[in-house]
């Protein structure tokens, strides 16, 4: 007798922890052209804002999305200078931010919160900093697997001391490697991805995010533009905003992350593909895309400062670069800095 779809999917989802394949939903990065689904991401002749085509399927799946006011919880992992952090918190701290200098990372959340769930409640416009974990101590090793990630989650919401709360509805879980830390694919054409913890591991189903810091690893692929990759000869790298190259370069990655967590948690909301498991999502159909005219390798028209750096969007009290997401209604990529026609 045939196995009920249940027992099949579990069946799966078995044998894929056996194996240790956990799938999760990437960052990547537009060099070397390698994206799962890239059929999906064929566009045709340059409209007025870029990316625009109407091949791009990004389709409502039903999933719930993140609707309540939103609280990201990030886990410092390994060692990180105080510095560094300030310069995380602020940029999440700046999403809800309404009062910053236009363009503004308030601006650019504002295409996010266009997405809705099928009761048509959209995506909150509060993002807020929650409470932090530290684990400096490297509880799980220098080198992270896709499963471990999950341990290290756990490890956070259930410690003795100070756990982390546990909010499935509106959290993000925010894994932050040092640059001493190699995760599973880290480099290898992933800065980053996001999925949920599975409840026989962690003990819940949370959404989650990893970003690692490649200021030693692979500066040139996932800190790109304030580093870039040796196989493009010629091209010179921009000054960061804030002045660090690794942490400068992850906040577009944790940008990236926290807006496909708010839209498609857990990886049945918004996507477009035929496949949940490699989904492109309201990020990934912006890759690279920075400012107008960007695209490959290209960022598009960035800000620069009177001290040298080179921006997009400001913050509190800073100023970031960070990639544009998809804009549904318009069908194109949009960021606040875009230029008019």
């Amino acid at each position: 007798m045939p196995s009920p779809p249940l027992t099949v999917f579990l069946t799966v989802i078995f044998l894929s922890l056996l194996a240790g394949a956990v799938p999760a939903v990437q960052c990547w990065r537009p060099w070397p052209n390698q994206k799962p689904n890239s059929t999906d991401l064929i566009f045709g002749g340059s409209k007025k804002y870029e990316g625009s085509s109407e091949f791009v399927n990004l389709r409502y799946h039903m999933g719930p999305v993140l609707t309540a006011n939103i609280t990201v919880y990030p886990i410092w992992y390994g060692v990180w200078q105080n510095s560094q952090k300030r310069i995380i918190r602020e940029f999440i701290n700046s999403i809800s931010a309404v009062d910053s200098k236009p363009p503004s990372v308030s601006g650019w959340w504002k295409t996010v919160q266009q997405y809705t769930d099928q009761t048509g409640a959209n995506i909150s416009r509060h993002v807020i900093l929650g409470e932090e974990k530290n684990d400096r101590f490297y509880s799980h090793g220098k080198s992270l697997t896709r499963l471990s990630i999950q341990s290290v989650i756990k490890s956070s919401v259930t410690a003795r001391t100070k756990p982390l709360p546990i909010n499935p509805k509106s959290g993000v879980y925010l894994l932050l490697t040092s640059q001493d830390v190699y995760v599973q694919d880290f480099c290898n054409n992933v800065c980053g991805f996001h999925y949920f913890t599975f409840p026989s591991i962690v003990g819940y189903t949370l959404p989650y995010a990893w970003v690692g810091n490649s200021a030693k690893l692979c500066p040139g692929v996932c800190a790109y533009p304030f580093a870039v990759p040796a196989y493009i000869p010629g091209l010179k790298p921009v000054q960061p905003p804030n002045g660090d190259i690794g942490v400068d370069g992850m906040i577009s990655v944790i940008g990236h992350e926290i807006a496909e967590l708010s839209t498609n948690p857990l990886v049945n909301a918004w996507y477009a593909g035929q496949d949940p498991v490699f989904p492109v999502e309201i990020a990934d159909l912006c890759e690279g895309i920075y400012g107008t005219g960007g695209g490959g390798s290209y960022t598009g028209q960035m800000l620069n400062g009177a001290d040298g750096a080179t921006y997009n969007m400001n913050g509190i009290r800073r100023r970031f670069l960070l990639q544009w997401v998809w804009n549904n209604q318009l069908n194109y990529c949009t960021g606040p800095n875009a230029l008019d026609h």
